[in-house]
């Protein structure tokens, strides 16, 4: 009888893992597609531009702007 217990506890175990990494698949995948979409954008951005995007975003300093 204990085994069928410890054979149960193992399967429960096993299955509670899956759950939690589908869980958190489920919560990361939103996530992961925002960065994508993100990524796409910018990628977009420099191709248009034709720049790196990070000079497209750069401020540019004021004339007058002394330098610390």
């Amino acid at each position: 009888m204990a085994e069928n217990h410890d054979n149960i506890k193992g399967t429960l175990d096993i299955l509670s893992a899956f759950a939690a990494i589908g869980s958190f698949l489920n919560l990361f995948t939103p996530v992961f597609g925002l960065i994508g979409a993100v990524w796409t954008l910018m990628r977009i951005a420099e191709m248009v531009a034709g720049k790196p995007f990070s000079e497209i975003i750069r401020r540019k300093k004021a004339d007058n702007a002394i330098d610390e």
